[in-house]
């Protein structure tokens, strides 16, 4: 129950961060983010990114062995890059119909997938 807690709030947790980080890329099309000063974007960011915090801490501290959790420090960080990159692509895909995935892309994801399986294995 633990490890699908962890997983679930690293997901919603990359869902804010890839909208903190990068939906302003896609707000500038509207004329009136066109013309906000670059301070306001960022503050507009941040307050998109704090509540990727509010999920990622959490999410951190029930999945965290030594809090009781199923997974190690390590574990946790590659689990996390892998949600990171689905969550992106999705969003790349989705919003940004500029870009493409391509079979270098899959084969990227595949050796990150082997990371998942070795950071795992005993």
């Amino acid at each position: 129950m633990k490890a699908l807690l962890t997983i679930g709030l690293l997901i919603i947790s990359n869902v804010f961060m890839t909208f903190a980080w990068y939906g302003h890329l896609k707000l500038k099309e509207f004329k009136w983010f066109e013309s906000l000063p670059l301070i306001l974007i960022i503050l507009m960011s941040w307050g998109i990114a704090f509540f990727e915090y509010v999920f990622q801490v959490p999410a951190n501290r029930i999945g965290f062995r030594e809090n009781g959790g199923p997974f190690t420090l390590l574990q946790l960080k590659v689990i996390q890059e892998v949600i990171t990159l689905v969550v992106f692509t999705i969003f790349s895909l989705t919003v940004f119909k500029t870009e493409t995935f391509k079979w270098n892309h899959l084969v990227g994801f595949v050796f990150l997938v082997l990371a998942v399986y070795f950071i795992f294995k005993k």
